[in-house]
């Protein structure tokens, strides 16, 4: 293995409160220079607070976070022309052009947006797009604008928030390009979002946490290969929908005469003995896809399984929370 690089972003035993809510708690979590890291979980689960602590909006209540060594939150201005963030719920002013919005956002940075005309031709941004009122904006738009500004002053961390939503499939192809170039210098990117498929091809190593609780960080190839496999099977007899032993644990979903088992990696073979015991006609193994290990993930979390990595959810830099607003 190469040497180790330094974390960009230090969580140690993160607990964010709001009075006697609790958006995260106890969350520990190290991102490496240089990568493109998925944040990942369902509304709720403590990403957008975490996010939120990390450029500096929120304190946290308890724990420690330190992003380029820096508390962000007493050395926000320090920080900021080093950080680029995309909220999750971008509100800009209606009134600005976007050409005014871009200069506004550029001197809070601090930074010279040194990219900002390349971005904005890049993403499909043009003259008179630029010299428009942002209330004229569609979605899509405004999400442009977004990621041109969290992207113009070539930060040395990326906190993006759904950078996706509400762009065509062009524009996305277009942001993956700018996110492979990002990483290729170097840079560090944390990616929060809901498209699975999205963080499967982008990102390295995920977090995915539940409730305001860390259940795993691991490689993304990891995580899918010591997930369970699934197993389709399709019967001969037509006769649909039936027992199937102690396969049911496993909670078969039927289509007609085809079965879909999601089964753990170390029980697959004698699973696999007991069903073809049956009048099976085809059968498929297939490791799952990142979406299948995060439902897996979250099946057995809830049940009480301790699925942390080894590190006890602490990264050390090598391959092995949607929070209540304030």
């Amino acid at each position: 293995m190469g040497e180790r690089t330094r974390n960009v972003i230090d969580i140690v035993s993160l607990t964010k409160r709001y009075g006697r809510t609790t958006g995260v708690e106890g969350l520990d979590i190290g991102v490496g220079e240089g990568e493109v890291f998925g944040f990942l979980g369902p509304n709720g689960a403590g990403k957008t607070t975490t996010m939120r602590c990390l450029v500096g909006l929120l304190r946290p209540t308890e724990g420690r976070v330190r992003v380029l060594g820096r508390d962000p939150f007493t050395e926000h201005l320090r920080l900021a022309p080093s950080l680029g963030y995309l909220p999750g719920e971008l509100r800009l002013y209606p009134e600005l052009t976007g050409r005014e919005t871009l200069r506004l956002l550029a001197a809070l940075q601090g930074a010279p947006a040194r990219l900002q005309d390349e971005l904005c031709a890049r993403l499909g941004l043009s003259g008179p797009d630029l010299d428009r009122p942002v209330r004229a904006y569609s979605r899509g738009m405004k999400q442009k604008l977004g990621l041109v500004q969290a992207l113009q002053h070539e930060p040395e961390l990326v906190i993006l928030d759904e950078p996706t939503e509400g762009l065509d499939p062009l524009v996305q192809e277009t942001f993956y390009a700018l996110l492979e170039e990002v990483r290729a210098a170097g840079r560090t990117v944390l990616l929060s979002s809901h498209v699975l498929p999205e963080v499967q091809r982008t990102c390295g190593r995920v977090a995915i946490v539940r409730a305001g609780r860390l259940v795993t960080v691991g490689a993304v190839a990891a995580l899918r290969e010591a997930r369970a496999r699934k197993v389709r099977l399709t019967f001969a007899d037509g006769l649909g929908r039936r027992p199937l032993g102690g396969a049911d644990r496993w909670s078969p979903d039927w289509h007609g005469d085809q079965a879909v088992l999601m089964i753990p990696p170390d029980r697959t073979v004698a699973v696999l003995r007991e069903l073809l015991a049956l009048p099976v006609r085809d059968v498929t193994v297939e490791e799952a896809g990142l979406d299948e290990a995060f439902l897996d993930l979250y099946r057995n979390h809830r049940s009480g399984q301790d699925d942390r990595s080894d590190h006890g959810g602490r990264d050390t830099g090598s391959d092995p929370g949607e929070g209540k607003p304030p």
